[in-house]
């Protein structure tokens, strides 16, 4: 018999978070700390589940238009302008997808001509990678640096862009770093955009979870609008991971070949996580505040322990992770979060699930309770104290 499978897909490695995150439920011990997924631990408010609910009572389970309910994307469209000041037309430049994973999927696929290459800073979420190359690109790695708080340099963009260089993808606020990226950081790379004729494709999903100054999107600059495509969604702002719903925004002429594939390959966004989404963008705000203070009051504690332990590690402003250096032990990402497990029963993610330049750290989420944190970083200040003494 033929081979049946695509070697496209037999190369595309399976993903680093995914690994820990079976390892555990294989595990089916109830004293491991998970800290590798980023799931909020909170439950989606009350108010947006009710209208789910309320929405499945009154018959509402048909197909929605292929772009999403239209209230929908009206609400979408005042929630920018209300957030960040950017005006997108409901009808024709916004799509509702399934996740913001499908928006990063669909985007690439209407950009990208074989060849093109797509500029990935990294560490970065794991999807770009092979989205990419499925939509038959080649990634460009970016690596980020330590040094820089991981944020995306203009001297580091320009470096990487070739005559074949199409789409920077700009993951901000960074899963796995926490790495922001602010006006004046945006203002330097768009310069080198605009002067390579780039578009960029802008992970945004993270957008409220900035713990400094409000979040600024590149679609917010000067002369970038016309270049980005912004992708969104409600999985982390409130809490609504299952609910599967995300959005893309752009130039007419690219949302209108995202919706044909999306349209082919989708058909639309559950009905009634789109209505659940109409009421946590209007009623959501104070649940989203709620959130976000809980969310950096842990953050302040991992960063306060982590210094008091002595590991390295900078500030993350964004997102909820943080990403501490385990350099000093001599060991991998890897070998350090699987002894982690084994010997302090505490799951972390390798630095290395989201790309090479991530070797040496490693990945904590901090979307669990302040209680649960507080065992595992007693835990890992045992696990470092051992290393240290014994000397490996």
């Amino acid at each position: 018999m033929r081979n049946p499978l695509s070697k496209t897909i037999v190369n595309i490695k399976p993903s680093g978070i995914r690994k820990f995150f079976d390892i555990v439920s294989e595990m089916n011990d109830p004293d491991v700390i998970s800290l590798g997924v980023g799931e909020p631990d909170f439950e989606t408010p009350w108010h947006i589940r009710d209208e789910g609910i309320y929405s499945l009572e009154r018959g509402r389970t048909f197909y929605t238009s292929n772009a999403g309910l239209l209230e929908m994307r009206e609400e979408v469209s005042k929630y920018l302008k209300r957030r960040y000041d950017l005006e997108y037309d409901a009808r024709k430049e916004m799509i509702v997808t399934v996740g913001g994973s499908e928006a990063i999927d669909i985007a690439l696929r209407a950009m990208v001509d074989a060849g093109d290459e797509v500029l990935i800073p990294q560490p970065s979420y794991v999807s770009y990678e092979p989205c990419a190359v499925l939509a038959g690109g080649k990634p460009v790695i970016i690596e980020l640096k330590h040094e820089n708080q991981f944020r995306l340099t203009a001297k580091e963009l320009e470096d990487a862009i070739t005559d074949k260089s199409k789409i920077l993808i700009l993951p901000f606020p960074n899963n796995p770093t926490g790495a922001i990226m602010e006006r004046e950081d945006l203002e330097a790379i768009a310069k080198v955009i605009k002067e390579h004729d780039l578009y960029v494709l802008s992970d945004e999903i993270y957008s409220e979870l900035c713990y400094t100054d409000q979040h600024v999107s590149i679609a917010n600059i000067d002369g970038m609008w016309e270049r980005t495509v912004l992708i969104n969604g409600f999985s982390k702002s409130y809490a609504m991971t299952g609910w599967r719903l995300g959005y893309a925004c752009g130039p007419e002429k690219i949302i209108e070949q995202m919706y044909k594939i999306h349209q082919f390959c989708i058909m639309c966004a559950p009905t009634t996580s789109q209505y659940a989404a109409i009421d946590a963008l209007r009623n959501g705000d104070d649940d989203v505040k709620m959130m976000r203070e809980a969310y950096n009051q842990r953050r302040r504690f991992l960063v306060h322990a982590f210094k008091e332990m002595g590991l390295e590690c900078f500030e993350p402003f964004g997102a909820f992770y943080i990403f501490p250096c385990i350099k000093e032990f001599g060991m991998t990402s890897d070998e350090f979060a699987t002894r982690f497990l084994q010997e302090e029963k505490v799951a972390v993610v390798p630095g290395t699930a989201f790309g090479d330049s991530g070797e040496g750290f490693i990945r904590i989420s901090y979307a669990y309770s302040l209680e649960k944190l507080k065992v595992a970083v007693g835990r890992l200040e045992h696990f470092v104290r051992h290393l240290r003494e014994s000397g490996k």
